[in-house]
């Protein structure tokens, strides 16, 4: 696929979503024959919620480029972190987690690397007597 790259807004493609959460591949195998790295751009519009999922094997580390996001984490999402614009974010591989837009006005933005090719997203049913849902600005 070549060598150095420039990837573009309009070179990215539509990957995997969770629930209303889009997510675009910059980087990947796919687009430019990454061998063991995904790279991309996160968009939680404004009050949205993301579906329960979790990534297999793969560690992902989050960098929040404008917004105010909450994630839940745990295998029954008991855990609560809130990250703002500027706020880094780790998530070990299998962690279960939901993302949350905490603002009914902006969309959250993120930049999200991944430690495979590929964006792995096991999407999950709701664990019993989850609360939160649709509810994240709260």
């Amino acid at each position: 696929m070549g060598g150095f790259r420039v990837i573009r807004p309009s070179d990215r493609l539509r990957d995997t979503a969770s629930g209303a959460m889009r997510r675009e591949a910059a980087v990947s195998d796919a687009l430019v024959g990454a061998g063991a790295l995904w790279f991309g751009y996160v968009e939680l519009a404004a009050g949205a919620v993301s579906a329960v999922h979790h990534h297999g094997e793969s560690e992902s580390a989050i960098y929040v480029i404008s917004g105010s996001a909450r994630f839940w984490s745990g295998a029954e999402l008991s855990q609560s972190h809130d990250a703002e614009a500027g706020d880094f974010v780790w998530v070990p591989p299998h962690e279960v987690h939901v993302e949350a837009n905490r603002s009914d006005t902006e969309p959250v933005r993120m930049a999200v690397a991944r430690s495979t090719q590929m964006a792995i997203v096991v999407n999950l049913p709701d664990p019993e007597g989850w609360p939160h849902r649709g509810s994240a600005a709260s």
